[in-house]
């Protein structure tokens, strides 16, 4: 039985709690990959701000469907744009496209972050919803994208606790009654 080889094998340990071995961490700083991302993620953020205004507005008053559905469209591209780089960062760092252990959960999550934002473009392009439901689901994306932000931004500050030194935060335990 052969074992498989991993991109950090022979390239130093991951330290206990560390996202990145010595190796993937220097290719980390060197990779143009991380500036791409370090802009495109506030970007998307700030466009996911507009159009949640904009959502939520035509929600409440019936007014703006158009300038809402625009604003979903652009921000789905965002993710898409942001997406495609994370993958490409991902396998100059990791040496996968995606699901390297250090970021699994967040792929994961992305993906569903991904499908229900694709499922508003096809319901959208289809017919397949009336403008409130195609809010609604717009919406749901939303909601998912902001946890999936969270796991990123944790991630990032666990990373920057690792290059300082720190520990890393223990996670929130909860208590069964």
């Amino acid at each position: 039985m052969h074992a498989r080889t991993t991109a950090a094998e022979g390239q130093g340990q991951r330290s206990a709690g560390g996202l990145y071995t010595p190796e993937e961490r220097r290719r980390r700083d060197e990779s143009i990959w991380t500036i791409v991302q370090g802009v495109l993620a506030p970007v998307q953020f700030l466009i996911f701000l507009v159009s949640l205004a904009l959502v939520l507005r035509y929600l409440a008053t019936g007014d703006g469907a158009y300038a809402a559905t625009l604003s979903v469209i652009v921000k789905t591209i965002a993710l898409y744009t942001i997406m495609i780089t994370g993958s490409i960062w991902e396998k100059a760092v990791f040496g996968k496209w995606l699901f390297a252990p250090a970021f699994f959960w967040e792929d994961v999550f992305s993906m569903l972050v991904l499908a229900l934002h694709s499922a508003y473009l096809v319901a959208l392009g289809w017919g397949l919803l009336s403008e409130h439901g195609l809010m609604l689901l717009a919406l749901a994306a939303y909601l998912t994208y902001v946890v999936n932000a969270g796991q990123f931004i944790w991630k990032l500050r666990l990373a920057r606790l690792q290059a300082a030194g720190g520990a890393s935060p223990q996670p929130i335990r909860t208590v069964a009654a």
